[in-house]
């Protein structure tokens, strides 16, 4: 069975800088279970395991703008300490603020003085290249519960309830 749209999908994975940095691996731990198609995974991979079967392995790289989107800098911000209400925050800690759109989105504290706090919204592997190794272990339909829900229920469509 090949990977196509709705199909449950499992993946050993391991993504990498482009200096070959490793950033991530499922080596020696679970794979990572999704349903092809429907935006879990970044565009690039998701578009490079079309058609692969169970047993294939294979290297792709996927640009920033088909990863986690290039970096903009109007995301970086310095805000007034006070709105952090007397927290104790530190540098790497991790907030939900409101973007300048008014959407709720996930920051990171990349510094902090005595009058402000300078905050990030980009996602920690924007304007990275990417690449990943990818090993696909499984294939299969997903049930009707799984496309009801818009997620896979693990390798065999029933755990994880």
């Amino acid at each position: 069975m090949s990977i196509a749209a709705h199909k449950v999908v499992a993946i050993h994975y391991t993504v990498a800088d482009k200096n070959g940095t490793e950033l991530d691996s499922s080596a020696g731990g679970e794979p990572l279970v999704f349903i092809h198609g429907t935006g879990s995974l970044i565009q690039g991979l998701e578009n490079a395991l079309l058609g692969k079967q169970v047993g294939d392995k294979f290297h792709v790289e996927v640009p920033a703008a088909e990863a986690y989107g290039e970096r903009h800098d109007e995301l970086t911000q310095a805000v007034p300490r006070e709105m952090f209400n007397g927290m104790d925050v530190q540098v790497g800690m991790r907030f939900r603020a409101a973007g300048p759109d008014g959407r709720e989105q996930s920051v990171i504290v990349l510094d902090v003085t005595d009058d402000e706090v300078v905050v990030d919204g980009n996602h920690p592997l924007s304007g990275m290249d990417l690449t990943f190794a990818v090993e696909i272990v499984l294939v299969r339909d997903a049930t009707p519960d799984e496309l009801a829900h818009g997620h896979a229920h693990g390798m065999d469509g029933h755990s994880g309830h």
